[in-house]
């Protein structure tokens, strides 16, 4: 836990401090979840501390509950007389090809469509299995790929070392920071009780990694407005991932709406997303865009599988980079089992997530400082990367009696009232509370 711990405070720049993991029990894997939970955690509540310091003179300490941070990767809302909605689509998983195994993204209705042109329309899983079976791995990957759509093979963490992707995450470090030499001096509106009021956070990320950098910033006071296309709908995190936003819609290839989310960028403090490298880029919105309209900003940006290589401009979620990075493999073999055996939490994701909160405090500080915004850059594999070299995980199991006196707190949301767990980081003097409930995409005006 400490090797993870002192990584993370290297790649983000923040001093070498130790900061005390509370309770006890880790989520059982092959690699140690619980101990990534905890540091990437820690390092976003180490990083607020560092701006408090830096504007108050005082360093309040921070400690991390390893019960709640096992939770908090998993879920943290429990509702009450309702049921949140499946988390996967019918077919996406995990298929046996003719020479390996596969996994199959589609969750997104544009998503399975490309997988159905290459494989022909499933109406269960065993359809698609009869059809995946007739495939080698690598190629099915590919043509699912080609058709823009989402798919992984399964790799072993050796393989990964040998192939272009791998090398090149390989070479990319944890956060790759760059700063701008603008000056837009900013003066801190916040206060130790929330230290991010008065900064506005235009959200533009999707499912995991990037809502759970942002909800972690509205938890310290952060304006979050987060922006989705028309259609765009996630119904089985969206109760987990809004608490404490707005949620907007907007279409970037309408002129009007494009308009709209100019001038909602014009205003930001912090931009984060999560689209492929290329994505902003090809609606006009590249990173010099973004600045020249935005002097200043704090431009915080992840994608899958990296930043360099032949794939950083593919296609790729949590469970596509266990896949593809050696994880769900070392997982079978550690658990003996004769299929995939992926981590028991999407961890890559939450990890990445909360390393993109410190990273966007990290630059806010700076900028405070000095008046110069600045970038981040961020990936799942990268993450990936991080969790492998630290060594292996444990069989022990958490209880779910063990989450019973963690401090659940009733929250009224759209599809009824639920029991929210108490935040895992405590920053003395700084709690970390949200303003708004979870709400439904697409439920508030794009306006801050």
């Amino acid at each position: 836990m400490t090797d993870f711990l002192t990584s993370i405070q290297a790649a983000l720049g923040l001093p070498r401090t130790p900061i005390p993991f509370t309770a006890s029990g880790a989520l059982p894997s092959a690699f140690a979840v619980t101990d990534l939970a905890c540091a990437s955690i820690a390092a976003a509540g180490q990083a607020i501390s560092e701006l408090l310091n830096q504007q108050t003179g005082r360093l309040p300490k921070v400690e991390v509950d390893r019960r709640l941070a096992s939770f908090w990767f998993a879920t943290s809302i429990r509702p009450i007389g309702w049921q949140l909605p499946p988390l996967w689509d019918p077919v996406a998983g995990d298929y046996a090809t003719q020479d390996g195994w596969i996994r199959l993204h589609t969750n997104a209705p544009h998503h399975r469509a490309a997988a159905e042109s290459v494989l022909g329309a499933c109406t269960d899983r065993a359809a698609m299995a009869a059809k995946v079976a007739q495939w080698a791995s690598k190629d099915l990957e590919q043509a699912v790929v080609d058709a823009k759509g989402c798919a992984a093979e399964m790799r072993s963490w050796a393989q990964w070392q040998q192939h272009p992707q791998g090398l090149a995450v390989n070479a990319e470090p944890l956060v790759q920071f760059t700063q701008e030499q603008d000056e837009n001096p900013q003066t801190w509106q916040g206060s130790v009780t929330r230290p991010l009021a008065g900064i506005k956070v235009l959200d533009l990320t999707r499912v995991l990694a990037g809502p759970t950098a942002s909800r972690f910033l509205a938890g310290l006071g952060a304006n979050v407005l987060r922006i989705d296309p028309p259609t765009w709908n996630e119904p089985g995190v969206v109760p987990e991932v809004t608490l404490g936003k707005r949620c907007a819609r907007l279409d970037l290839h309408d002129p009007t709406d494009r308009s709209v989310f100019e001038n909602l960028l014009k205003d930001a403090d912090i931009l984060l997303h999560g689209y492929r490298a290329d994505a902003l880029e090809q609606l006009g919105f590249a990173a010099e865009r973004r600045r020249q309209l935005a002097p200043g900003l704090i431009d915080v940006c992840l994608n899958a599988y990296g930043w360099s290589g032949p794939w950083q401009n593919r296609r790729g979620f949590d469970s596509l980079v266990q896949m593809s990075s050696g994880i769900a493999e070392a997982g079978q073999r550690w658990k003996q089992a004769d299929q995939p055996t992926p981590l028991p939490v999407q961890a890559l994701d939450h990890a990445t997530g909360y390393l993109m909160a410190a990273s966007a405090i990290r630059l806010l500080t700076e900028r405070l400082k000095t008046g110069s915004g600045g970038s981040a850059r961020l990936s799942l594999a990268r993450t990936a990367k991080l969790l492998i070299e630290h060594g292996p995980g444990t069989s022990e199991a958490l209880r779910a009696e063990d989450e019973q006196d963690q401090g659940l707190q009733v929250e009224r949301t759209p599809w009824g009232p639920a029991h929210r767990l108490q935040a895992p980081l405590q920053i003395s003097g700084t709690p970390i509370q949200w303003a708004l409930p979870a709400t439904e995409l697409g439920s508030h005006l794009p306006q801050w």
